[in-house]
């Protein structure tokens, strides 16, 4: 067990012969109390630090720890969120090929259905430009037959008839 000021300053000492000088031995253990005490506080003092300092190095350690956690979970994020990124992209792609598949169909089915339809309505211009041309022509016959004439001649005579 270390010694302690106080043991220092109640040691006695046994008196011999010729012994040392009493006064020079207490002036003596004085000034070592007063170095031990010294040195005992500034240990106290040094043992509080590094406890404190401890105390610290744990605490920063723990924080280390914890960024480190946290950089390597926000990693993990960061690369989930861009394969998800990624996933959700390629789905948009295909989505997107899809739609522009099914409108490239539509539009070539009412192309399809339109250029029917036009070739329909050129027959039936066709025909009708026939029958028109068939209808003027039998018009144009019957102005140039004689019966025209005849019905000249017989509205005339009808005309007498009503006057008469």
């Amino acid at each position: 067990m270390p010694l302690t000021p106080l043991d220092i300053h109640n040691k006695e000492f046994n008196r011999g012969f010729r012994g040392y000088d009493e006064d020079e031995v207490n002036e003596f253990l004085d000034q070592v109390i007063k170095d031990y005490e010294i040195v005992l506080r500034e240990k106290k003092e040094l043992a509080d630090k590094v406890a404190d300092l401890d105390e610290k190095l744990a605490h920063f350690s723990n924080i280390e720890s914890t960024l480190n956690k946290s950089i390597l979970i926000a990693q993990e994020t960061a690369e989930e969120v861009k394969r998800n990124a990624q996933k959700e992209s390629q789905l948009i792609i295909k989505e997107a090929e899809k739609n522009a598949d099914r409108i490239i169909n539509d539009s070539l089915s009412k192309s399809r259905k339109i250029a029917l339809e036009i070739e329909e309505l050129k027959k039936q211009a066709s025909v009708y430009k026939m029958r028109f041309k068939m209808l003027i022509e039998a018009q144009l016959e019957m102005l140039g037959t004689d019966d025209w004439e005849d019905l000249s001649k017989a509205d005339e005579k009808n005309d007498f008839v009503r006057e008469g």
